[in-house]
């Protein structure tokens, strides 16, 4: 969308225009949910978060000054909105990762299994398979390793933002993506 498209989409949604309000609901709903639903891992829940991020979104209309796309503001709300829920449902509730950390040999030196690249006609299927299996890998990682994945390498967060979203240091941001990135690798 261009500058002057927003402008005048933010002009009538402040004014209160239905059919506008409509089509920005419509033109909105998909991403945000997809969003969500890759942080909080429950498609119900998710839509939660989007009628959240929505009311948000049209309830600080006014306050939006332009300094970013209407769509980066509007990511941080659903992101926002989504680990606001999150936190709600696993209160008290923390998990390990010990389990899912690399092993290391008595020199200090990690020890992996051997990584083979076999190219064969079907290699598009398999990539298609691959990125699906990853997505369970994924998921098997305790929520505060996860989401930290999740905004840094699929949301493409800089570590500030991940760390002012989730209030907490940069450092801790560091060392609960390297752990969540060495456990992934694991499985």
């Amino acid at each position: 969308m261009n500058r002057s498209r927003d402008d005048d989409d933010l002009a009538a949604l402040r004014t209160g225009d239905r059919v506008a309000t409509e089509r920005f609901v419509r033109e909105h709903a998909a991403w945000m949910l997809a969003v969500a639903r890759r942080i909080l891992r429950d498609h119900g829940h998710a839509e939660d978060a989007v009628q959240n991020a929505f009311a948000a979104v049209f309830k600080n209309l006014e306050k939006f000054d332009g300094r970013s796309a209407l769509r980066t503001w509007m990511h941080r709300i659903v992101v926002n909105e989504a680990l606001m829920l999150l936190r709600k449902s696993r209160r008290g509730r923390e998990t390990p990762i010990d389990d899912l950390l690399p092993d290391f040999d008595d020199a200090g030196c990690r020890i992996e299994d051997r990584w083979t690249t076999v190219e064969t006609p079907e290699s598009l299927l398999q990539q298609t398979q691959t990125r699906a299996r990853i997505s369970e890998l994924i998921d098997q990682l305790p929520d505060n390793y996860r989401i930290v994945l999740m905004l840094r390498d699929i949301e493409e967060l800089s570590t500030a933002e991940v760390a002012e979203l989730l209030d907490m240091s940069e450092t801790n941001v560091k060392v609960r993506l390297h752990r969540a990135r060495a456990a992934l690798k694991k499985l």
